[in-house]
């Protein structure tokens, strides 16, 4: 053997939880390609481009506004504007139900490039994570922006605190969650197909269970809504990014539920991480 080769010797026998941050780290060149190629490809051969970054949660919240907020009523949040309160749930949808979505198929959609070359698996949902975070990071800017403006319209009471310094690990928390269901969804999908038309309509009655489209104050007179909806590991992190950006009104602070939520996020991608591993071992034999 020549002085300075390396040989890596690759097996299929991998059981268990795999996770191997060292090799990961090491491609990480591969991932950085990947989060660029998911980035130029989500909008390759549209007119608009990345500004539908932009357009998609605009128009999502302008008609939750009209509808949820102004027709229904469901947007308890006092003083604060409803703008922003569907503007600050949308954002933070948009960039997990992506991380999921995006992730559910990546088996399906990845089999050409993982059938010719060896690398570690985990690198493209790791990527399709990353590719979402820039444009989160595009839709961010937006609602600074517009949480700027309203501060010097007089008439609103806009309640930002220190709080707001927890989104990073919010949004970490969310990109963990989002790719530990949907490698689970992917490693199924490659036996049964009928999960990726699943997906959208689950995603979106998710939303629905999760106060995006209206106030957890609803449910201050009932306490069995009020702990059903805290079971969903979303709510926390959607009360408290509201909390820490618009004040007590549009959101509020459970420590409880958001240590169940972190618990649950760390078990889906525990779980995911390991039928991952068991699916990628056959699925070129499946897909």
């Amino acid at each position: 053997m020549k002085q300075g080769t390396y040989y890596k010797r690759i097996t299929a026998d991998a059981k268990g939880i795999n996770f191997d941050f060292k090799e990961i780290w090491q491609h990480r060149d591969l991932i950085f390609l990947l989060v660029k190629r998911g980035f130029i490809s989500r909008y390759k051969q549209t007119i608009l481009g990345p500004a539908w970054a932009i357009i998609q949660p605009l128009m999502t919240t302008i008609v939750f506004t009209f509808i949820f907020g102004n027709v229904a009523r469901l947007a308890d949040c006092g003083a604060v504007p409803t703008f922003l309160f569907y503007m600050c749930g949308n954002v933070a949808w948009h960039f997990f139900s992506g991380c999921l979505s995006g992730t559910a198929n990546t088996f399906i959609a990845n089999r050409g490039l993982m059938g010719k070359v060896y690398f570690p698996r985990l690198c493209v949902p790791i990527a399709n994570v990353l590719s979402h975070l820039i444009s989160f990071g595009i839709q961010s800017a937006m609602f600074l922006t517009f949480l700027v403006i309203y501060l010097f319209i007089p008439g609103y009471e806009i309640g930002i605190n220190a709080y707001a310094l927890m989104a990073p690990v919010l949004v970490i928390q969310m990109g963990i969650l989002g790719m530990g269901f949907g490698i689970m969804i992917s490693a199924a999908t490659t036996k049964y197909r009928d999960l990726q038309f699943l997906v959208g309509f689950g995603v979106s009655l998710w939303m629905y269970a999760t106060p995006v489209a209206y106030s957890m104050n609803l449910f201050k007179s009932s306490a069995i809504l009020h702990i059903i909806a805290r079971a969903n590991p979303m709510t926390p992190v959607i009360e408290m990014m509201r909390y820490g950006f618009l004040g007590k009104e549009a959101g509020s602070i459970d420590w409880l539920s958001y240590g169940w939520s972190w618990l649950f996020t760390l078990i889906i991608l525990a779980c995911g991480v390991m039928f991952y591993n068991k699916a990628e071992r056959t699925f070129m034999d499946t897909v």
